[in-house]
């Protein structure tokens, strides 16, 4: 029997929308703020910088729909920039997008077997093990095939949508005290506030980024053209309406004072309000919101290296499709890579330099976006980008400029990142020869 190689049509824009609010909305937005209020220090700063980048997302999703529409494959940013700048290219970005995720999904696996250790007691010297299962359990049941998998997005986002607007309604029905003003507090971020708002800028990237997920299936979905942007442009403003309202929930609840020291804030919030039982209600959340980011990370991230093998740039031996319409083998790499971060303990480092690798994913599109409408004018665009070329300029430049300030305000953690891309190319030669 031939091998199976080709992903099939089953997906439309209900699955689109899902699949953007999975692979957004993880554990970032219910601990994250914490950390960006004792940097920054005060409330309109907070919800400017999640406004500001709910707006890049936005209308960065506007070229990531022409891209998507006009080259309908798995892989998203791999597809882009290889048409766009070549196959080493395409293969640096490729690469960097795939690992940044794999370890993201490690960090998710690990921090669910942590919330679940919470619940059950017993189980806080299980943590590698659960996290470890959890992956296994997640690859078994995506071996069934995407139809379900992606009905499984579609309960698992609107669980959590709901879950998320709840605590918002819980948290703007509570009478809360005079909070205390703003200005006695100070933020914390060392080097001054141009450094709180460059590191508060980094943790709200890394909460925001997984706004362009639905892009990884156009080749699978029906209707790529009409569905693509209603997914990722309904999805976006969904994210960013949740991420402004959950930050408005929390400053309402919380003094700017008590929002900086807390490692978990929607929990404090809800502890707040109906008392420290209230807590294991916060922490199902939680469990539902990495669940549905690993259902989406373990769906999308397989299909950039099965489309890079397909083209020739990774082991050629993973383009393989089930009965089910899932790249199996792509998928049992990618989850046993993030196991073998978990195994090592490298996933926390890799995962304080995905920003860096997400940022310049971003960056590329906008760039295969610059250089396809200069070189190949003629190709059919189902979707133009509004506000192009500003639009699309405005956003390469802020990106660049993001990743330079990442590399001046945590060096150690962005030569990491660096060096990875210096010795890519020997590992493309290594590729192309196998």
């Amino acid at each position: 029997m031939a091998k199976r190689t080709h992903l099939s049509r089953l997906l439309g824009v209900g699955f689109g929308i899902a699949v953007t609010i999975g692979g957004t909305i993880g554990t970032g937005i219910l601990r994250r703020p914490g950390t960006i209020a004792a940097e920054l220090g005060d409330p309109k700063l907070i919800i400017s910088i999640w406004l500001i980048v709910g707006l890049y997302a936005l209308v960065g999703s506007l070229s990531i729909i022409e891209l998507g529409t006009m080259l309908p494959k798995a892989g998203a940013w791999y597809v882009y920039a290889r048409r766009a700048f070549g196959n080493y290219v395409g293969f640096v970005i490729g690469l960097v997008s795939w690992l940044g995720s794999t370890a993201a999904m490690a960090f998710s696996a690990s921090v669910m077997s942590e919330y679940i250790a919470l619940l059950v007691p017993g189980a806080s010297g299980l943590i590698k093990g659960m996290a470890i299962g959890i992956l296994v359990a997640f690859v078994a049941f995506h071996w069934i095939g995407v139809r379900l998998a992606s009905r499984a997005q579609e309960v698992m986002s609107f669980i959590k949508a709901i879950g998320l607007l709840s605590f918002v309604v819980a948290c703007f029905a509570y009478d809360a005290p005079a909070s205390v003003p703003a200005g006695s507090f100070k933020p914390l971020a060392q080097g001054g506030l141009w450094v709180g708002i460059l590191a508060a800028l980094q943790s709200v990237f890394y909460t925001y980024d997984g706004w362009h997920t639905a892009a990884y299936f156009t080749e699978e979905d029906v209707n790529p053209d009409k569905n693509l942007p209603r997914s990722m442009m309904g999805g976006v403003l969904m994210i960013i309406a949740i991420y402004v309202l959950v930050n408005l929930a929390l400053l309402y609840v919380l003094s700017v004072p008590e929002l900086a020291q807390s490692k978990l804030p929607a929990a404090d919030a809800i502890q707040a309000i109906y008392g420290p039982a209230s807590a294991r209600a916060v922490t199902f959340l939680l469990m539902i919101s990495i669940m549905g980011i690993i259902n989406a990370q373990i769906m999308f991230n397989p299909r950039v290296i099965f489309s890079m093998a397909r083209d020739g740039l990774f082991f050629k031996q993973i383009v393989s499709v089930n009965a089910g319409g899932t790249p199996g083998i792509a998928m049992i790499l990618t989850a046993a890579t993030s196991i073998l971060f978990i195994l090592t303990n490298t996933y926390e480092k890799l995962s304080d330099i995905a920003t860096f690798f997400f940022v310049l994913c971003y960056a590329s599109g906008f760039a295969a976006l610059i250089r396809l409408r200069q070189t190949e004018p003629d190709l059919k665009r189902p979707f133009l980008a509004w506000g192009y070329p500003f639009s699309t300029w405005t956003l390469l430049i802020a990106s660049l400029a993001f990743l330079v300030g990442v590399v001046i305000g945590d060096l150690s953690s962005s030569l990491y990142a660096i060096g990875f891309i210096l010795i890519s190319y020997p590992a493309y030669r290594l590729i192309k020869r196998v």
